[in-house]
């Protein structure tokens, strides 16, 4: 099965009625820093982090489908992403997150997804942003 990566994994952990707000995130390699806002649309999922001093205040837009981990009790998100990766993301643009097809393409292509059993999917680095969130056939 393909996963979408605007929809957060099954195996996240993700609760739809829970606020992310406040959220530590962390990365494969360490703290990045916190969510600032979150979307729980289907088919459009995704938690915008304030990076704070890490990147001179930047914000960043994850699609869900990097998350790999919600801890409630500690209040932590943990991604599937190195600091290198999200650093070099698209910039954020809090004006066309919200429904702008053509930068989500921007920033799932940059992100892509990998099928659990390993074989690239729609959004890998490289893959023609048209077929994003289509499944492989």
């Amino acid at each position: 099965m393909t996963e979408n990566i605007w929809d957060y994994p099954a195996s996240a952990g993700h609760t739809p009625d829970v606020d992310l707000t406040g959220y530590k995130v962390e990365a494969t390699d360490g703290h990045i820093g916190k969510v600032d806002k979150h979307s729980n649309d289907v088919g459009s999922q995704y938690i915008v982090v304030d990076t704070g001093v890490w990147i001179f205040g930047k914000e960043v837009l994850l699609p869900a489908g990097t998350v790999v981990g919600i801890d409630a009790e500690s209040k932590t998100v943990q991604v599937a992403r190195t600091k290198d990766e999200i650093k070099s993301a698209p910039e954020f643009d809090k004006d066309k997150h919200l429904g702008d097809a053509g930068y989500h393409d921007q920033v799932g292509t940059h992100y892509g997804t990998t099928h659990p059993g390993g074989a690239a999917t729609p959004g890998t680095p490289g893959a023609d942003p048209s077929t994003l969130g289509r499944p492989m056939i």
